[in-house]
Formats: structure tokens, C-alpha cells, sequence
């Protein structure tokens, strides 16, 4: 059943509502998830890896929204989508165990793209910086996916405020 998911949603939820996987795999075949930075030792520990090596060797940086996080390399390096470097087709996941918060709780069910969204707005979204906020006026304008919370005035409530990183009157 779909549920409703707004940005504010908690985790331990959105992680129940992402419990149904079928583990088909779909996911890891055709990239990877992004790491928040709790992901980073986790993963580097379950490698056998120091966290320098493992983002050396094995992670990539994407920049989204103006905030910087890390993803698994795909085997095809540099191509955005491929076989994420930690799958295995005989093995499967080789990091499942401390996977990314975004590989725990995306899903094909009917709430994965919600999901997808709420994870954009608590982890790539700043409201705090200006250009963040520029960057995802342009996402909704352009026709992106929103829920409720993501609006540029639930995210920045003060309206002078808003206008003010609008029109880049204020920087950082």
C-alpha cells in the first residue's frame, strides 16, 4: 500500500517501508547507492579497507544540490550507471550486511520513488545554503518529483530569506 512520505518522515520508517525488496538486484546492476557519513567506516571495516583507501579505491564523489557525498564505483568507472563494484552475480552484495543508508532503503515498491525523493531532501538539500536551495527550485521547475515538505517555502520558511537566495543577494 502506498504510503504517504513527507521530508520529515522518520527513518525507522522509510527503512519499514523499504522491507519488501525482492532482492532481484536491479538496484546493484544498474548503480549504486550514496553513502552518508556514517556508511564510510562501516563499509571500510567490512572490506578490510582503511577509510582513505576505500574512498581512494572503491568510491566515486557525486555533487548534487550543491552537497558532496560518496557512491560505490561502478566496474564501468566514470559511466553513472553499471554494476556497482561491490556486487558479485555469484555472491550478490559483498558489503549487504553494512550496506548504504540508500541501498537500505530504496525499493522498487510503489514508495521507492517517494523514497528517492525524501533521501534528496534530508541528505542532498541544504536549506541553509542558497545555492542548494537555487539548485532544487530548478529540479521542481524542470518537473522533478516532490513530496510534501520539499517546497522551496516549507524548506526555507522566512519568505525575505528565500527571495534573497533566489536572487543571490545571498551567497553562502
Amino acid at each position: 500500500m502506498k504510503e504517504q512520505i513527507t521530508r520529515s518522515t522518520p527513518l525507522y520508517k522509510i527503512v519499514g517501508l523499504s522491507v519488501d525488496c525482492k532482492r532481484c538486484n536491479h538496484c546493484c546492476r544498474y548503480g549504486s547507492g550514496f553513502l552518508i557519513a556514517t556508511d564510510v567506516p562501516k563499509i571500510a571495516r567490512q572490506m578490510s579497507l582503511s577509510e582513505e583507501e576505500l574512498i581512494n579505491n572503491c568510491l566515486e564523489p557525486v555533487t548534487k544540490f550543491n552537497t558532496t557525498l560518496y557512491r560505490p564505483q561502478t566496474i564501468k568507472k566514470g559511466k553513472k550507471y553499471g554494476t556497482c563494484i561491490f556486487f558479485n552475480a555469484q555472491e550478490g552484495c559483498r558489503i549487504h550486511r553494512v550496506k548504504p543508508l540508500q541501498c537500505k532503503v530504496s525499493s522498487c515498491n510503489e514508495n521507492g520513488e517517494d523514497i528517492s525523493v525524501w533521501f534528496h531532501l534530508n541528505y542532498f538539500v541544504n536549506p541553509n545554503d542558497p545555492q542548494s536551495i537555487r539548485e532544487w527550485k530548478i529540479y521542481l521547475e524542470s518537473g522533478g518529483k516532490n513530496i510534501p515538505g520539499g517546497s522551496l517555502q516549507e524548506l526555507v520558511p522566512n519568505p525575505e530569506k528565500l527571495k534573497k537566495m533566489l536572487n543571490y543577494e545571498v551567497l553562502k
